[in-house]
């Protein structure tokens, strides 16, 4: 299964999202967690992230990446918006973030915000064939999109998040009437100013993510029917519930504000900025109602994540094993002979199977000899004569994830004495192996060599082998056409497996039929 954390940073909250990536490049969120840090708390006026505000923010993060960790979530992709976008310490905010919880932050910009948001919104709702804006209302920026279902035309990010316009425009509560007309003024020349820039006038619909416009949808269908919003995805809100609403709280005292059915306690000072925004973008493009959506920036983060890493999570999908997939990652791009690698150690697996009682090695060695198997011809790409030798290189200094420094010696040491020269204390690369790895190395080569030479062809003639112990050594070579390539391949590669062994071996092909 292939699982991912997403973290978002932003002005007024900290959202965490755990979601496990599914084979049909979908995904299913399995938890959420949210914390109203209020990270952007006088940064605007102040250009500064406060010292309070970081340390609040920093002991969020340590438990949010401690709790997604110990659910086995490995892989998390952590973004910040606004706020730290614009602190002048945002720098130093990240580089915190980092040494207290290795969390690698990206800071988006507003444009990437907006694109990431448009793709969690398109994979949420239906987007119908005539253009639609989309709305993000944040605690330091707006994001407004213009998009229809290919994908984003116009993207905005506009400086009138709830958090920055109620500092800036609303000192007190209830504002005077002057402050409300300064901040009406103030968004109607930012959302008039953007609109403009946009060639398309004329919108399908408006859709609203972000927990500013759920909480509004919350409030007004509470004040209609009594009863809690069922669901947030898709529900209505019309632009004179809207504006009854924003009447209602620019008249309110906090108290009055928080006495409001639905109200969240935590956005008491930053509803009625929304509210007006909301308003005014609903007048200035002719609609009569806003759309919300439930899914935006944090989704978009992962729909973006999986088109990105498709043959990766397909890989991770096919082969759960994380060492074994880069083993054949390798191969691959070395653009070995799969097949035929595959086909080699399957037959190298079955003899080390059947001569355990003489080797005495475990699963480790067993794994090891898998992988040498699999990665034993990719010295191909550099050049057919002395292939064995760059197998070896290539193996050495590639980025094997999950294998040590002494396993990757080991699985090299192997390739490198499938064919040609046995190992020998003259080669530096075996000589600085220890005594019990040295050992290793040969019992796994002396398999591979005769694994290897069983299918000299490339046809996978060789279905299965059994071998006997007695006097001699017989393997028995269960064949599915003309080999006498595979064994005579074998008999001349089976010199290190008769010294190992201390016994002579005998080939026997015994011709199968295929089944009908």
């Amino acid at each position: 299964m292939s699982k991912l954390a997403v973290i978002d940073i932003g002005t007024n909250s900290i959202h965490m999202v755990l979601a496990e990536i599914l084979p049909d490049a979908g995904f299913k969120i399995l938890d959420r967690f949210k914390d109203m840090t209020r990270l952007g708390n006088g940064v605007f006026a102040t250009r500064r992230l406060s010292d309070e505000a970081m340390t609040r923010a920093l002991e969020v993060l340590k438990t949010l990446v401690t709790l997604a960790r110990n659910k086995g979530f490995e892989r998390i992709i952590a973004v910040a918006t606004s706020a730290v976008r614009e602190a002048q310490n945002g720098g130093d905010f990240v580089a915190l973030i980092l040494e207290q919880t290795g969390l690698r932050v990206r800071v988006i910009s507003g444009t990437e915000e907006a694109r990431l948001i448009f793709l969690g919104v398109k994979r949420s709702i239906a987007i119908p064939d005539g253009p639609t804006m989309v709305v993000d209302i944040g605690g330091g920026s707006v994001e407004l999109i213009v998009g229809n279902r290919e994908g984003p035309i116009y993207c905005k990010s506009l400086k009138l998040g709830a958090i920055r316009l109620a500092e800036q425009f609303l000192p007190k509560t209830p504002p005077s009437e002057s402050m409300m007309q300064a901040l009406d003024d103030a968004a109607l020349t930012h959302l008039r100013n953007a609109l403009g820039s946009f060639k398309i006038k004329k919108f399908h619909s408006l859709v609203a993510t972000s927990g500013m416009a759920g909480n509004l949808g919350e409030v007004v269908y509470l004040r209609q029917t009594g009863r809690p919003l069922p669901q947030h995805n898709l529900a209505t809100v019309l632009s004179k519930d809207i504006r009854s609403l924003e009447a209602e709280l620019a008249r309110s005292s906090v108290k009055a504000r928080l006495a409001i059915p639905g109200l969240d306690p935590k956005r008491v000072d930053t509803l009625l900025p929304t509210a007006v925004v909301l308003r005014r973008l609903l007048e200035l493009s002719g609609l009569s109602e806003v759309i919300l959506c439930d899914k935006a920036i944090r989704e978009g983060i992962i729909y973006d994540f999986i088109v990105r890493h498709r043959e990766g999570l397909k890989a991770e999908h096919d082969i759960p094993d994380v060492r074994r997939r880069n083993v054949i990652g390798l191969a691959r791009r070395c653009q070995a002979p799969e097949v035929h690698s595959l086909h080699v150690a399957t037959l190298a697996l079955s003899l080390f199977d059947q001569t355990k009682r003489e080797h005495r090695l475990g699963q480790q060695e067993r794994t090891w000899l898998e992988y040498a198997a699999i990665l034993h011809d990719v010295g191909y790409l550099i050049n057919l004569r002395q292939h064995h030798k760059h197998a070896y290189y290539l193996i050495k200094h590639s980025d094997l994830g999950g294998l040590a420094a002494e396993e990757i010696d080991v699985v090299a040491n192997i390739a490198r004495y499938h064919r040609r020269a046995l190992p020998s204390l003259k080669h530096d690369t075996f000589d600085s192996l220890t005594p019990r790895l040295q050992r290793v190395v040969k019992v796994l080569a002396s398999l591979l060599r005769i694994a290897d030479g069983l299918d000299r062809t490339h046809f996978s003639l060789v279905r299965t082998v059994n071998v006997k112990f007695g006097k001699q050594i017989t393997i028995d070579v269960h064949l599915t056409g003309d080999a006498e390539m595979e064994l005579w391949a074998a008999k001349s590669r089976a010199d290190l497996f008769e010294q190992i062994f201390r016994r002579r071996v005998l080939f026997s092909g015994v011709l199968e039929t295929e089944p009908s």
